[in-house]
């Protein structure tokens, strides 16, 4: 079988490379919530009821998830049931049940998650930004902060298609005399704002920064301050849904010049 190289593995691989390294580590557990995962099944699910296979490694329990069905067939050596699941929501259902997780064994990337570690990304994947309030007196070009972090707003904003316009990253100084930075988002709609604000947070504790360490504002196109968050703003790409395409169908007979055909 060829080895295929996901961005688990590379993940995986990035954090073997460097184990005394958070950031790696962080973004191992960044990719691995963000992917759709086969969970083996002990038998075939029941409508919305599964029973995951758990198998016991003497230090830990452990329930078995991969990230292609070509791996998990190899592991099992024949056509096993599976349920399709994201990694944290597969994360929020063991908590507390003392289950590990069992990644990609048998594989370049196989990885244990003890059930602590899965106590971990649940409380992190659950951590909700709080709201306040701040005036800014002056904003300017954003400094100060690691590549990693800069890397990781830009690659979540990119999956945030048609959740707002754009984004802008600036320095910011306040009235209360506190300096920081912000990332201004234009014209997301309200339901997507607790979204956006989540997803930003997780962004910077996947890269190892406090959240505290970025404020997070929505603006629209009224708001006074714009054209300075356009001028001295980092800006950060929000991809745009794109436009259905409109097909004019006419009616056979409609087009002079294009008689109907018959037969």
């Amino acid at each position: 079988m060829t080895e295929t190289h996901s961005e688990l593995d590379k993940a995986h691989a990035a954090m073997e490379a460097a184990p005394n390294e958070d950031g790696a580590r962080l973004r191992y557990y960044q990719i691995l919530a963000d992917t759709e995962l086969c969970l083996l099944l002990r038998a075939e699910a029941q409508g919305d009821m599964i029973e995951p296979e758990s198998f016991d490694l003497g230090d830990m329990r452990v329930v078995l998830v991969f990230d292609s069905e070509e791996r998990l067939a190899q592991f099992t050596g024949a056509a096993a049931p599976y349920a399709a699941i994201s990694g944290r929501v597969l994360a929020g259902m063991l908590v507390g049940q003392g289950l590990g997780l069992g990644v990609n064994l048998e594989a370049p990337s196989a990885f244990l998650v003890p059930p602590e570690g899965v106590a971990w990304l649940v409380d992190t994947l659950g951590h909700t930004p709080q709201e306040a309030e701040a005036r800014i007196q002056a904003l300017h070009r954003p400094t100060g902060l690691p590549a990693v972090v800069l890397e990781a707003l830009a690659e979540r904003l990119s999956r945030m298609a048609g959740l707002a316009q754009a984004a802008f990253l600036v320095g910011a100084e306040y009235h209360s005399g506190g300096r920081g930075h912000v990332l201004a988002i234009l014209n997301a709609a309200p339901r997507a704002q607790a979204p956006l604000a989540k997803a930003m947070a997780e962004a910077l504790t996947f890269s190892g920064i406090e959240a505290g360490a970025l404020d997070v504002v929505f603006i629209d196109d009224s708001h006074p301050f714009l054209p300075q968050f356009r001028a001295q703003g980092l800006a950060l790409d929000i991809p745009q849904p794109p436009q259905p395409k409109v097909q004019v169908v006419t009616a056979p007979g409609s087009d002079p010049d294009k008689p109907p055909i018959l037969r």
